[in-house]
């Protein structure tokens, strides 16, 4: 059975002539599109296309970033785990810039074209500074070598890096899923596909970056190690522009700017808030019913609605249909909230993973090693092989059993990734403690550059738990967020969904430097020393594995009580 847009099954009475042209979109020269000949996959494997390109530079440059801090840079662990944190952070919340931008003024497209034009700039004067010269090198924990061009121009082009993929990401995936017609029964399938075979491609990209680039940066040049990223950087412009004829563009709409539009609502709402509260009866107070049987936190949105009915003709406060989009973005923020620790597990694979692994025997063979960083493809290999099993597989046959398009909703698929993350620090701290074992029993405790004689594939469990997690939770919530916002607001609610991963990321080093100042006092060994040897990481990761557990209790009761859009159940 088909389903429409709002997930009931479709009548099939549309006019075959009126259902050759899609509604709300025209092509690249404004004129009306029609479905046989626009959108869909025929689009969308150009910007699938685009976005393998751009994360496999994205993940060239990150995946190793730790090694390039503690080695030519002369960073401590610490000190650089927290700059990798910081900068990710930065890196995933700028999107809401340029998610801002895109919806607000340039339109996705054109901001795509700009923020690729900066990313290879960017790129390129990344890997020019490693070609200056310093005096840093191989001085890991010197503090007195002072900032020098090198390393000014080095983290002036790294934060130009992450300013140009906050224009580029949401807008990339936002203008993807533009290609499918939410309307259109075979349409809406395909939406709710593109998000698996989206997250497919990026990982495919960052799975190859991973492991080619940090191999190049390692055993060859740092510097052409961030040049072949600028030079996938230009392909990947090339191919986005190649595809511009069959594209599917939002027409603009002839309102105030959704941002404005909601953003008014609350601006309004709250300086009324003194005069809505006192209108406020004992029985809302109480909980009793409200005006459109909403929780109390979002009442006060109801009474502005009100006082928008009272208000002078002069001076219209709100609408009905703007105070139900303001309360949809407000229902997100708990949804929003209760992901944050998942992210902060998340964002530990390219710091202490790494590092646990460069102190481990990492031969292939008598002459290969393999580089630390590249471990972080297996999370990528773990994704591809499982999004078409999940899509191709699960879908289908959950389908069959909830008649829902997607199988299972977009809050369950979320949530039980959340549970994996869990179980992924439980597997992390066990292995770290085996490892810290096997550094005792050999006598290597205090030397931080000794290998310990055991494998790094010991490491490969956590890393394919983080691969079946992202599958899970990561695409769940690019479908949620980009489901769940308004219509001209797409951009945004993938921004907000990058910005999970940024605020994480400033958790997890905001915790980092609790840890270190609480543990590693009076000059102590802390839990996260540069001598990881003497550190105690596997308490660290049982911590996480602790607050993460807490957040999933949160987040199981926000996912309960969250009311979708359209008709779509928990």
């Amino acid at each position: 059975m088909d389903y429409n847009a709002n997930n009931t099954p479709s009548t099939g009475a549309e006019s075959p002539l009126l259902n050759n042209f899609v509604g709300g979109v025209v092509d690249y020269k404004g004129r009306p599109v029609l479905r046989p000949k626009s959108g869909c996959w025929r689009s969308a494997y150009f910007i699938i296309g685009v976005e393998v390109a751009e994360r496999f530079a994205y993940y060239g440059v990150s995946s190793n970033l730790i090694m390039y801090l503690t080695g030519p840079l002369g960073q401590s662990t610490a000190t650089a785990a927290e700059n990798v944190n910081v900068w990710s952070g930065t890196a995933s919340l700028l999107p809401l810039l340029g998610a801002f931008i895109a919806d607000a003024f340039l339109g996705r497209y054109l901001t795509i074209i700009i923020a690729s034009l900066l990313y290879i700039l960017a790129l390129a004067l990344l890997a020019f500074s490693t070609m200056l010269p310093s005096d840093c090198k191989n001085t890991i924990g010197d503090s007195s070598c002072p900032p020098r061009l090198q390393v000014i121009t080095f983290f002036v082009s790294l934060y130009l890096v992450a300013f140009a993929q906050g224009g580029h990401k949401p807008c990339v995936q936002a203008f993807g899923a533009d290609q499918f017609d939410a309307d259109d029964p075979k349409e809406l399938k395909s939406k709710s596909s593109f998000f698996n075979w989206w997250y497919f491609g990026l990982c495919g990209g960052s799975t190859v970056g991973i492991f080619v680039v940090s191999y190049i940066q390692e055993n060859l040049s740092w510097g052409l190690g961030f040049g072949i990223p600028c030079i996938i950087m230009g392909f990947a412009l090339i191919m986005f522009l190649l595809g511009t004829m069959s594209y599917r563009f939002q027409e603009k709409t002839q309102g105030r700017n959704g941002l404005i539009r909601i953003g008014s609502v609350f601006v309004k709402a709250l300086r009324n808030w003194r005069t809505i509260y006192p209108t406020v009866s004992p029985q809302e107070q109480a909980g009793g019913t409200s005006l459109h049987q909403d929780p109390q936190e979002f009442r006060f949105l109801d009474k502005a609605l009100v006082l928008c009915d009272q208000s002078n003709e002069d001076e219209t406060i709100c609408s009905i249909d703007e105070v139900e989009e303001a309360k949809a973005v407000l229902r997100l923020v708990p949804i929003w909230a209760g992901c944050l620790a998942y992210s902060t597990v998340i964002c530990q694979t390219p710091t202490l993973f790494t590092k646990q692994g460069a102190t481990m025997d990492r031969s292939i063979g008598s002459t290969f090693e393999v580089p630390a960083a590249s471990l972080q493809s297996f999370i990528g290999l773990s994704i591809v092989i499982l999004i078409p099993l999940y899509d191709m597989v699960l879908v289908p046959v959950t389908r069959s059993v909830t008649r829902i398009p997607s199988g299972i909703t977009m809050l369950q698929r979320i949530g039980v990734g959340i549970f994996v993350s869990i179980v992924l620090m439980v597997v992390a701290a066990v292995v770290e403690t085996k490892r810290l074992k096997m550094a005792y029993e050999y006598g290597l405790l205090d030397d931080p550059s000794a290998i310990i004689p055991m494998k790094i594939w010991w490491l490969l469990p956590q890393y394919l738990l983080a691969g079946v997690s992202e599958v899970l939770t990561l695409v769940g919530m690019q479908e949620f967020f980009y489901d769940q916002m308004p219509s001209d607001l797409k951009s945004v609610g993938l921004a907000l969904y990058l910005s999970v991963a940024g605020i994480g990321s400033f958790l997890s080093s905001f915790l980092i430097v609790i840890v270190e100042k609480t543990t590693g006092g009076n000059g102590g060994d802390g839990w996260i020393d540069d001598n990881l040897n003497r550190g105690h990481v596997d308490y660290f990761y049982y911590l996480l594995a602790v607050i993460s557990a807490g957040a999933f209790v949160m987040y199981l009761y926000a996912a309960k009580s969250y009311v979708y859009i359209q008709r779509r159940a928990l």
